[in-house]
């Protein structure tokens, strides 16, 4: 015999979470499998994230889930140029990813939700028995889970197992990325830094997070990179001592979402189904609402006895992120163009009015609406300009 539920989520994510609370406060039978042995482990995330975006989430994070809520600056870096961002009224905040979901899972279990740590998914198979359904006897089948705990069934299956299911379907929007925990003098604790160099970081860039004065997340990505060999030298160029006290290395993706994210009676939610940014790779509130819509999705197909109502998720999300996420693609594609000489032109076209206006009106939530500004501003004949000599030198390879 193998235990039963109503629906199964594989990956103890934010989004994984966060679906189970909204299907176990419906009454429903919930079980979450997360393959590590700690939920909120390990922390590949870099843990921005708007006040406004977490409370829409539902969540009002614990002190200890804030690693720093004094983030004031954001310091944008060409390899010569550099402006800075009054990041103040976005109210960004830095969590410790162990900590927040750690609540959000405790959010979940007092809905009823059992939460299963180190059982990891072998295989999922679809089976067709009329008995095991408990909804009017519909002979849609259920799956049947072989974990390293043994058989499970249920009617309905989640994946959120994040960045390695997707893997499975394919590579080409995976970016290698190093992130480090760091002390050091260097680091503002009020200052977000962010180094473009299509040198070092192809397609990407280097970051520091502060968690803290003196201590934060230093990372780099880019394509085709040694992302340890890249982050070491970026530390290294900084010129003063640092100390590493954790080591995180993990593919990012950056080629947006999928274009499907249900399939019968399967739903793939949060980093699996390519929710997270293509400009930055952060997802806390794009995956996390993937993760309500699919429980909400889900939770009215079951009460309805509707499978087709499963397809208001992906409307749901499409509806909300889908103008962001094309707005995303469309400036990844262009930053993946330029050179480095490109890249310093580019910051000097910038006046300080636009990033004054930016950062009054910025939204952290849907940073394409900062891109649209400029790109409408007097600066946007110089971007073009910009952009059509960097394709020049591209052909000619000079």
């Amino acid at each position: 015999m193998s235990d039963y539920y109503d629906i199964i989520v594989a990956g103890g994510s934010i989004s994984g979470l966060l679906a189970a609370r909204e299907l176990g406060a419906a009454g429903l039978s919930v079980a979450v499998l997360e393959e590590d042995a700690e939920i909120g482990t390990p922390e590949h995330c870099g843990g921005l994230v708007s006040i406004s975006g977490i409370e829409n989430l539902g969540i009002i994070p614990s002190n200890k889930a804030i690693e720093n809520n004094e983030i004031k600056y954001a310091k944008i870096f060409s390899p010569s140029k550099c402006f800075e961002l009054d990041a103040g009224k976005q109210k960004i905040v830095v969590l410790d990813r162990r900590t927040f979901d750690k609540q959000v899972a405790f959010q979940a279990q007092k809905m009823g939700v059992e939460i299963r740590v180190k059982c990891s998914m072998y295989s999922i198979s679809k089976k067709h028995n009329t008995t095991i359904n408990n909804y009017n006897n519909r002979d849609d089948g259920y799956y049947l889970i072989k974990t390293s705990e043994g058989l499970l069934t249920c009617n309905y299956f989640i994946d959120a197992r994040g960045i390695g299911s997707l893997i499975q379907r394919s590579k080409l929007g995976l970016l290698q990325a190093a992130q480090y925990e760091v002390y050091a003098p260097w680091i503002d604790r009020n200052t977000i830094e962010v180094r473009f160099d299509s040198e070092r970081y192809p397609g990407f860039f280097a970051w520091i997070i502060p968690t803290g004065s003196g201590k934060g997340k230093v990372g780099v990505a880019g394509r085709s990179i040694n992302a340890a060999n890249s982050l070491k030298s970026y530390l290294e160029s900084k010129g003063e001592k640092y100390s590493i006290v954790r080591k995180v290395y993990a593919p990012i993706w950056i080629m947006g979402p999928l274009e499907h994210f249900v399939m019968e009676r399967s739903l793939v939610i949060g980093d699996a189904a390519g929710q997270t940014k293509p400009t930055t790779a952060g997802g806390i509130y794009t995956c996390g609402s993937g993760g309500i819509l699919a429980g909400k999705a889900l939770t009215k197909s079951i009460k309805k006895n509707d499978d087709c109502l499963l397809h208001d998720y992906e409307k749901n999300w499409f509806s909300i992120f889908k103008s962001e996420f094309d707005r995303m693609l469309l400036l990844r594609k262009v930053l993946e163009r330029l050179d480095n000489r490109a890249l310093d032109q580019l910051f000097s076209t910038i006046s300080r009015g636009e990033i004054e206006d930016i950062s009054k009106t910025g939204d952290f939530d849907f940073h394409s609406t900062a891109l649209s500004k400029i790109l409408g501003s007097r600066s946007g004949l110089r971007i073009v300009k910009t952009l059509f000599d960097n394709e020049i030198r591209h052909f000619f390879n000079i």
